[in-house]
């Protein structure tokens, strides 16, 4: 599945449809503190605090999109142009995904595009056991991207593997789970009965390695867009 395209041909349709495909449309994509994306957590485990990735936003017409990305940047261009630019490295995409989340906040009333706050995290993966556990059961769950909240609450009630492209948690002990590095995704992916993915396979390239395997869901805000028009489930009750 080719969902670059998919987002930017849904991109351009509503630009062709709100006729401003060739206005110049101001996009900013800029990086985020971790103050402004995550507020003031307790823990201080979270990727956006250890500084190695960042959150990128669009801005348009007042609303707001964001993209969780290791390549970041400022960025301006033209919508025409952001349709136009070669997906050739992870920069790209989180400028296109974060477009995509922000133009789907203004003409679709999309929520969920903006990362939650404070303790929101916690409160979040609470939710998200009881809600696998009341439509799965007790399952076997493969999660592609560590999220410490999340793996502290799913350690605690389901079998968990998890993988991780951050050579910081790659072969560490996190809540009794060995954090695994991607070359073991299709091994547990394979032995999992629900696949738990980070929307931010879709900016490193990642999610055509995951998709169609087992049952699917996403979570964060980065998959907003692209769940939206693909049909992709995805969990993120704290997103704003």
């Amino acid at each position: 599945m080719d969902v670059m395209n998919m987002v930017k041909e849904y991109l351009r349709e509503v630009a062709q449809f709100h006729r401003i495909l060739e206005e110049r449309v101001s996009i900013k994509a800029r990086p985020l503190s971790p103050e402004e994306v995550i507020g003031n957590p307790e823990e201080g485990d979270y990727p956006l605090l250890k500084g190695r990735e960042r959150m990128m936003q669009a801005e348009f017409k007042g609303f707001c999109g964001q993209a969780f990305t290791d390549m970041f940047g400022n960025y301006e261009a033209s919508l025409s142009d952001i349709i136009s630019m070669e997906m050739t490295n992870n920069f790209r995409r989180a400028i296109l995904i974060s477009t995509l989340n922000v133009v789907m906040r203004c003409f679709n009333g999309l929520k969920g595009t903006i990362h939650c706050k404070d303790n929101d995290p916690r409160t979040c993966s609470e939710e998200l056991c009881n809600y696998i556990y009341n439509r799965f059961g007790k399952i076997k769950i493969a999660m592609v991207g560590f999220q410490p909240r999340m793996v502290e609450a799913l350690s605690k009630r389901f079998e968990l593997r998890v993988t991780d492209m951050d050579p910081d948690n790659v072969g560490k002990e996190k809540f009794s789970i060995k954090i695994e590095g991607p070359e073991k995704t299709a091994e547990n992916l394979k032995w999992a009965d629900l696949s738990l993915v980070t929307g931010t396979t879709f900016i490193n390239n990642t999610y055509n390695e995951i998709i169609g395997k087992k049952a699917l869901l996403f979570y964060g805000v980065t998959a907003s867009g692209v769940s939206a028009i693909t049909g992709f489930e995805r969990f993120c009750p704290c997103g704003r």
